[in-house]
């Protein structure tokens, strides 16, 4: 059992989730994946966008959605009218079209304290992480199945493990900073 091997999957998919997440904030330029999980009422439930119609990004300020089957065009405006996105949706005959406006500074700054709390989340969820497996860890030399000499190796290891991940994650967190600040 080493302290690496418990940590390193999990790790992984909390900044997979982070970047997901980060991915879904609107910055002022257009991006597909802030409107792709968007839920329509579609066929009697609620569907992603993503599986109702094919979305694009031709200019950095417009996204352009067209749906596959044309009756769902009033359905996907009310999902986007009804979102927190605060974007009017223009239709234009079977295609609609989300025009991005210029952020505001005040909105940037709340986007800046989204960002924030997301990646604080994602180094809360990494520290709650290491816990866990130095709680097992210690069970494991108490048990007498792990020795002293080991106890430390795998804590050293799994604090190297935990100080990158936390590095990526800042990484990941600066890069969305700086798209928030230069657009």
């Amino acid at each position: 059992m080493t302290a690496l091997n418990d940590i390193k999957i999990p790790v992984a998919k909390i900044i997979d989730h982070l970047n997901h997440e980060l991915q879904g904030l609107r910055t002022g330029r257009a991006n597909p994946a802030i409107v792709e999980e968007l839920a329509v009422e579609a066929y009697g439930g609620k569907t992603p966008l993503l599986e109702l119609a094919a979305i694009s990004a031709p200019e950095p300020r417009l996204i352009v959605i067209q749906p596959w089957d044309p009756n769902l065009v009033r359905d996907i405006e009310r999902a986007i009218s009804q979102s927190p996105l605060g974007i009017n949706p223009i239709v234009d005959g079977k295609t609609i079209r989300l025009p991005f406006p210029a952020m505001t500074e005040a909105r940037r700054l709340e986007m800046l304290k989204v960002v924030n709390e997301k990646g604080e989340a994602a180094k809360v969820s990494i520290r709650s992480l290491r816990e866990d497996v130095i709680k097992q860890l210690r069970k494991s030399e108490k048990d007498g199945t792990l020795s002293e000499d080991m106890l430390e190796i795998e804590l050293k290891k799994l604090q190297t493990a935990v100080d990158e991940a936390l590095a990526q994650i800042g990484k990941v967190l600066d890069n969305k900073r700086v798209e928030l600040t230069n657009i």
